[in-house]
């Protein structure tokens, strides 16, 4: 959150804070929990879900049919007032700390201007635990600089519930492409003595080919923010979508949650792309053979669904020589994906030493060749 400095007034959206029954301060979401946990008195009180409350999907053509009259979203910051402590900041989440007082702020989303989500992974891995993992992950990287490990320890980690869409497809595809399958002819050939020899040369035949797969695609997800590097968010599956529970405010307390970027058309494109390659990859085992050369494909993409989820990591970012760095962690599983900086000095060591191992081993050769 920033404080409200803004000459132009920021929209209104509504607000949860969750007041202690005990103590009245602000409750936050415990990790590994299924409650709310007030931080300073221990006061626990259980997220409560809607027994009637799914999570749903949502037909795209649907949705495209009356989102074409919508603008489309804008990440603009909007007003909210901590009910804490009274003042008045702005954000473009859809939970931070109130900047003045640390209450938690959850917004409601406003769903004539944004898709609400439909569910969330609630986190499983607690803050103590996330920074075992960084640590262990830090001590764990060769040739990192030996101040990487004081640094991590001092640096400390955002929980974070970032947004992701899912797709859901029936695929049918026609393709054409060729069957390559090996077969060998006996070669005469004459060698270096210029003797005459024979010898087995392996040929491909290839025949055209068309054909028709199927594939239903489930639940395959694409990164709602355009901040984060797609390659590494990517590196964070596994998640447990099974157990993904309906979206309630409750647990976003105590945690910065990111408003999506990537609006659905965007989605469904690179979803598309990533299922393109495992059509191809069907494509490859209908035609069999021993290689396989697939020239066109025409999908059709039925029954496309999508939803919005929101997934846990915990985010770490570090400057180092000047450079800033950063660590994720799914919140779920524990797997640590990120970037280190490298130590010179560490790895010219590693260099010499090998170096000199390999000095001792020619050395050592010499030796007993001229006993």
């Amino acid at each position: 959150m920033t404080d409200d400095s803004s000459s132009s007034p920021a929209p209104q959206y509504s607000q949860q804070q969750y007041p202690c029954a005990s103590c009245g301060a602000r409750l936050t979401f415990a990790a590994g929990t299924t409650a709310l946990k007030c931080p300073y008195c221990g006061f626990e009180q259980e997220v409560v879900q809607d027994a009637d409350r799914q999570v749903r999907e949502h037909s795209f053509d649907q949705w495209l049919a009356t989102a074409k009259d919508k603008p489309v979203t804008q990440i603009a910051p909007h007003t909210v007032t901590c009910s804490g402590c009274g003042a008045r900041s702005e954000t473009d989440k859809l939970s931070d700390a109130c900047p003045f007082c640390g209450a938690a702020v959850v917004v409601e989303p406003d769903a004539d201007v944004m898709i609400t989500p439909e569910g969330v992974l609630p986190f499983a891995i607690t803050p103590a635990k996330a920074m075992d993992l960084f640590q262990g992950w830090v001590k764990s990287r060769w040739f990192a600089p030996n101040s990487l490990t004081a640094l991590a320890a001092r640096e400390g980690l955002q929980g974070t519930y970032l947004p992701f869409w899912t797709y859901d497809s029936d695929t049918t595809t026609v393709y054409h492409g060729q069957r390559g399958d090996h077969y060998y002819v006996t070669e005469t050939y004459r060698d270096s003595n210029g003797d005459e020899q024979e010898r087995e040369v392996r040929r491909t035949r290839w025949t055209p080919v068309y054909g028709t797969v199927q594939r239903i695609f489930d639940d395959v997800l694409v990164s709602a923010v355009k901040n984060l590097p797609v390659d590494k968010v990517d590196k964070l599956d596994p998640w447990d979508l099974p157990v993904v529970v309906p979206y309630r405010p409750e647990y976003l307390a105590g945690y910065q949650t990111m408003r999506y970027e990537v609006e659905p058309p965007e989605g469904l494109q690179r979803f598309q792309q990533v299922a393109q390659r495992q059509i191809e990859r069907d494509c490859r085992d209908d035609i069999g053979g021993d290689e396989q050369q697939v020239s066109s494909t025409d999908t059709e993409w039925n029954s496309v669904t999508f939803k919005l989820l929101l997934l846990p990591v915990w985010l770490a970012a570090y400057r180092f020589d000047n450079r800033v760095w950063q660590v994720m962690i799914n919140a779920r599983t524990g797997e640590v994906i990120g970037d280190r900086p490298y130590s010179v000095a560490k790895i010219v060591a590693a260099v010499l030493a090998a170096l000199v191992v390999v000095a001792a081993l020619v050395l050592a050769y010499t030796l007993l060749k001229g006993r």
